[in-house]
């Protein structure tokens, strides 16, 4: 039985998600740190990501859970079906905030003192696509704190982040063009209720051509991190390999749990990659 909700729980927060933001949180920290950090403040800003992660799922699909089961794309989660209560998903919310600020509590005072950032994006961003079809970027935004708030973790400052700014502008951009792709799937449900998206807005092919423009976008941060603070061939030919894993992305649009979730866990991997070896050739 413990075995069987332990899935169940996994399940609604979606544990393998974490490797979107993991391998950023990661780089973040090579970044901020010249690829030498701290294995202690690694360690806690790593256990503040999945304990942040854990938060913002939790609080994405309960203040979700009425549309989720209106939709009938979504009407089988774990809130919706009733294999799980509100309670549970109010109980894994709660564990999810105390370890990400007890971890943060075990980091530089700052991160404490900027440790409810976060968690106002979290609230904030499940409502944004009530009001805009901009919501996209909200999303985004969520997961472009993991390489900020890495920076924080291991220098305790908000002083030379602009390296780590240009990451966090590329995950930006790549998460939001990607929940673009991935909202493909609700236009008719989300026009139905009156939600936002940009397929809603201005349909789906437009919208898809407005997801390549940001990933486009989001390679172009690469090259200027890539220009201005890394080097080595190796490094470019990762660079090469994230445009055309996004490239691939856009192209399999009409394929969507490809695009959304097997190519982007390797994103993330390529990207941190792209960093190690970019600091390498810098540190060489």
């Amino acid at each position: 039985m413990r075995r069987f909700r332990a899935r169940v729980w996994s399940a609604f927060i979606k544990v393998e998600h974490t490797l979107f933001s993991l391998p950023m949180l990661l780089a973040g920290a090579l970044l901020a740190s010249g690829g030498q950090p701290a294995w202690r403040s690694l360690g806690w800003a790593a256990i503040a990501g999945i304990g942040a992660r854990t938060l913002a799922m939790a609080l994405n699909r309960l203040i979700d859970h009425h549309l989720d089961a209106a939709n009938p794309r979504t009407q089988d989660r774990e809130l919706p079906s009733g294999r799980m209560s509100i309670g549970e998903g109010w109980a894994i919310a709660g564990v999810g905030l105390a370890i990400y600020l007890g971890a943060c509590f075990r980091l530089p005072p700052l991160c404490l003192w900027l440790s409810p950032v976060p968690v106002v994006v979290f609230v904030t961003y499940p409502y944004l696509k009530r009001v805009t079809p901009l919501a996209h970027f909200g999303v985004g935004l969520a997961l472009a704190l993991a390489p900020l708030g890495a920076h924080v973790a291991v220098t305790g400052t908000l002083k030379g982040a602009a390296p780590v700014l240009l990451l966090a502008l590329f995950t930006l951009l790549w998460v939001a063009g990607f929940d673009i792709i991935y909202s493909t799937l609700d236009e008719g449900f989300d026009r139905a209720v009156g939600l936002h998206s940009l397929p809603c807005r201005f349909g789906s092919t437009v919208a898809l051509r407005i997801s390549v423009l940001t990933h486009a976008v989001a390679v172009g941060a690469l090259l200027v991190l890539y220009f201005g603070y890394l080097g080595g061939g190796v490094s470019a030919a990762l660079l090469a390999g994230v445009a055309i894993l996004l490239a691939a992305e856009q192209r399999l649009a009409d394929r969507v749990s490809l695009a959304f979730f097997q190519i982007n866990i390797v994103v993330g991997f390529v990207v941190l990659a792209f960093v190690i070896a970019g600091l390498g050739a810098q540190n060489t």
